[in-house]
């Protein structure tokens, strides 16, 4: 069925178009990698017009950066970074941690990490770009995140830029080696929350006033 055709009131038809060429990108680039993935082929499994694809994004590496962009914000949207006043830090990093550890835990995201592995060793740029298009916007959030906790004087951070990377390598931290490595599976449940209890305590511990 063509996303071409008029859509009711209430949703932009545009929007439903980017939203399914995002989709069918993403589902391409994983299953055919990223060389091997063509406009052509995403506009058909879309269901619209190449010309569609390249009024909303100019050439596949657009594409790809704002693919891996979604993928990001869908997970760790702008608002899961914002303190709410009076919250306690703790149960903060906890909601981030999670929130990070079941994106890089994804099915979706191991795909793409070792993609990006492939695809750098042939293009040195493609691993900056994925970096600029999705994990710097995330590191960003959660530096401003931690500025502000120093800021209120709850933890005592020096290099909120730097905590924020000692953060997310946490919540990675062997688990996530093993996974990409394919000799273990994702943690999930009990175990998963463990672990991100273990390193926000071990984060907080290291950072306390």
């Amino acid at each position: 069925m063509s996303h071409d055709a008029p859509i009711g009131p209430g949703r932009p038809k545009d929007l439903a178009k980017r939203e399914a060429i995002l989709e069918a990108a993403k589902a391409l680039f994983l299953s055919l990698g990223y060389a091997s993935t063509s406009m052509d082929a995403v506009a058909a499994a879309a269901g619209v017009s190449k010309l569609t694809v390249y009024s909303h994004f100019t050439d596949k590496q657009t594409l790809f950066g704002s693919a891996v962009m979604a993928t990001c914000q869908n997970q760790l949207p702008d608002m899961l970074f914002a303190y709410p006043e009076g919250a306690p830090v703790e149960d903060v990093l906890l909601a981030i941690a999670r929130s990070f550890q079941a994106l890089v835990s994804s099915d979706e995201a191991v795909k793409l990490s070792r993609l990006i592995m492939a695809q750098g060793s042939l293009d040195p740029s493609f691993g900056e770009y994925f970096y600029e298009a999705g994990p710097k916007r995330v590191l960003a959030g959660m530096e401003a995140l931690l500025r502000g906790i120093d800021e209120r004087g709850l933890l005592r951070i020096e290099n909120p830029l730097q905590a924020a990377e000692h953060f997310f390598c946490l919540v990675k931290g062997a688990p996530d080696y093993r996974l990409l490595l394919g000799c273990a599976g994702p943690l999930e449940g009990d175990e998963a929350e463990a672990h991100v209890r273990e390193v926000v305590g071990v984060f907080i511990r290291a950072f306390r006033t």
